[in-house]
Parts: structure tokens; sequence; C-alpha cells
């Protein structure tokens, strides 16, 4: 993903911000983020509100 965001030329504040919020998320269902869906996005969208 830091590889994705550097070649698209994202900010090195965006890019930490978005490695932070993926992280979160993957730490919260204690999987890999590759690993995540759809239905999970919705689950921790709806624990964030």
């Amino acid at each position: 993903m830091l590889e994705e965001l550097q070649r698209r030329n994202y900010s090195a504040i965006t890019t930490r911000n978005y490695l932070r919020v993926v992280t979160e998320f993957a730490k919260y269902f204690g999987k890999s983020p590759d690993k995540l869906g759809p239905n999970q996005l919705r689950t921790y969208q709806a624990y964030l509100l």
C-alpha cells in the first residue's frame, strides 16, 4: 500500500494518515487488511459512529 500511495504522489501526511487508518481497521478485527472485505468495513464504520 505504501508503494502505491507513493507512486500516486500522495503527500507524506496523507500517506501517513491512510496507513494509520488501515492499521487501526486491521487491528479492530485482528486480521490483515487483505483478508477483510465489505462486510467488515460496514461493521467498522458502524463501530466508529
